[in-house]
């Protein structure tokens, strides 16, 4: 298994949408092996392959305090969302330390592929919920900032181009 590079908001490749992954092989399944990997080693709940700069429809997720219940969406589709909406904070491995609430379906039901190739069905709510739709998102090319105002999105992408320029040269 190896960690991988995640991409950091504004980077023009998080707006990639993703392919569907043709069939889940081994190298499907390494992949998904790594994404664990990277998200774990980021503390993160979940992480989509486009943020890897992977652009196929997989996404993996662990919402558990342990982080031994690890979710892999493979092709996933929302067939169901809920009229009722819930606003939850939010929070992006792409986009560090930036926090802010996002409003979205409470519930979604999700058909996916998992890590084995089968497909599978998963009715989500509270934080499995926001995380699956925030992750399905990237797989679009949408980073959740995009929900919040056009201000406080250009104030995001200056602080993170400063933070990366920073870390260029070595601050």
């Amino acid at each position: 298994m190896a960690r991988l590079p995640i991409l950091r908001y504004p980077d023009p490749r998080l707006h990639t949408v993703a392919r569907p992954v043709a069939a889940v092989d081994e190298r499907v399944r390494q992949l998904v092996d790594d994404m664990l990997e990277t998200m774990y080693a980021a503390d993160g709940v979940g992480l989509a392959a486009t943020q890897l700069d992977v652009h196929e429809r997989v996404i993996v997720m662990d919402i558990s305090e342990q982080h031994d219940r690890p979710l892999v969406l493979i092709n996933p589709e929302i067939v169901a969302r809920s009229d009722e909406t819930a606003l939850a904070e939010e929070g992006c491995l792409s986009v560090p330390l930036v926090y802010d609430r996002v409003e979205r379906p409470a519930r979604v039901t999700v058909r996916a592929l998992g890590r084995d190739g089968q497909p599978f069905e998963l009715d989500a709510e509270g934080l499995t919920a926001v995380c699956v739709q925030h992750e399905m998102d990237h797989l679009v090319g949408k980073v959740f900032v995009e929900y919040l105002s056009p201000l406080k999105r250009e104030r995001i992408r200056t602080k993170m181009l400063k933070k990366t320029r920073d870390e260029m040269r070595g601050k």
